[in-house]
């Protein structure tokens, strides 16, 4: 069996899935790639039995057929090969692979594909379609939030909350929250699923965003279809804890910031906070807020102030600026708001322009000022 594919094709092609297979496989030939070559197509395949992904792209072919090729040494020497077409040969009885291009030729051993796992079966299922674009959008702002707690495995994974006008995507790691709401997205049923966050990093990097994605799922898994593109995941098995209740009904005190200078702010005076809490103090007086953190330890402190537009009692709020970072680099817009009530109750954020056809909620529990 002979097939011919540009080698930047398949370079890029491998590295989009490349990251499904896992580092201690139980199993051997999960370091490997399935090739499938049919109709001058050739497709793909990366799996570490919980997620499966599979790419197709043209090649030219003399015949159709499977076989395993190991992952890491294909992809260390397309790396560094310069763009061109190559020919692989295989010897279908033991399978040994011939790769030419115009700087020689090399030789690997692959396996036979009967002995890779199999793609499981969309039984059953219910089915949606929606924009790439939100996917891609709903999944970066939430997967930032989720646990890497192994006790807690409802926490590991990404709500997917359906109803037939939206889309909720949650994630909570018990610190932070974030509640993002996709209102142009209809689904047949009101479902709840939980997806790993692996497979949602891995699909989220893949997505042609110009495109729209159709989503399916039955009790034990996901199905995810795009522009060459297709995800298969095991959902986790679990009760995600009811997110609801620890939303606060009422956080009276408004405080609008400038996000890019909030953030350029919170770098520098993080710098000298502790490095086990990650602690940056909030003083809000007026329409000013001095933002201050400390290291008695090492006898660090870093002070800054600046403008902000605030209507409440002054306060001061403490937060971990690492956790708080990561949640408003992922929020939209020049301005960011946050509903503050005591310093010791979780406050939320939000953008203050809102995107259309999406509602964002970020929450963030604070810490003991002093601890």
């Amino acid at each position: 069996m002979r097939f011919i594919v540009s080698s930047g094709t398949l370079l890029k092609n491998l590295q989009s899935i490349s990251g499904i297979i896992g580092t201690n496989n139980v199993l051997p030939i999960l370091e490997s790639f399935l090739f499938d070559i049919n109709q001058n197509k050739l497709t793909v395949v990366s799996t570490d039995l919980e997620t499966m992904m599979k790419v197709t792209m043209d090649v030219q072919a003399n015949e159709q057929g499977k076989l395993c090729v190991q992952a890491k040494v294909l992809l260390d020497y397309l790396k560094n090969l310069p763009e061109q077409p190559i020919t692989f040969d295989v010897n279908t009885n033991d399978y040994g692979i011939d790769i030419t291009s115009e700087q020689g030729k090399y030789k690997i051993v692959g396996e036979d594909a009967k002995s890779y796992p199999t793609e499981p079966k969309a039984e059953d299922t219910s089915s949606f379609t929606m924009s790439a674009a939100e996917l891609s959008d709903g999944i970066a702002k939430a997967v930032i939030a989720v646990s890497t707690d192994d006790l807690r495995p409802a926490m590991s994974g990404v709500l997917f909350e359906l109803s037939k006008n939206n889309l909720t995507l949650v994630a909570t790691d018990a610190h932070r929250l974030v509640r993002c709401i996709k209102t142009d997205v209809h689904c047949p049923n009101e479902d709840k699923l939980i997806v790993p966050k692996k497979a949602l990093a891995q699909l989220k990097n893949n997505l042609n965003t110009s495109t729209e994605v159709s989503i399916s799922y039955n009790q034990n898994h996901l199905f995810v279809v795009g522009e060459n593109i297709h995800l298969s995941c095991r959902l986790i098995d679990a009760k995600f804890p009811d997110y609801k209740v620890v939303i606060p009904a009422d956080n009276p005190f408004k405080l609008i910031l400038a996000k890019v200078e909030l953030v350029s702010a919170l770098k520098r005076v993080s710098v000298f906070a502790n490095k086990t809490t990650n602690q940056v103090v909030l003083d809000i007086v007026g329409n000013n807020l001095h933002l201050y953190a400390q290291d008695v330890d090492f006898s660090f402190e870093g002070n800054e102030q600046m403008a902000c537009q605030y209507t409440g009692e002054d306060m001061k709020i403490a937060f971990n600026a690492r956790l708080l970072l990561e949640l408003l680099l992922a929020t939209d817009g020049d301005e960011v708001l946050f509903e503050l009530s005591t310093p010791t109750r979780a406050g939320l954020i939000k953008p203050v322009e809102k995107k259309d056809n999406e509602d964002l909620l970020m929450l963030l529990m604070p810490l003991m000022i002093g601890v």
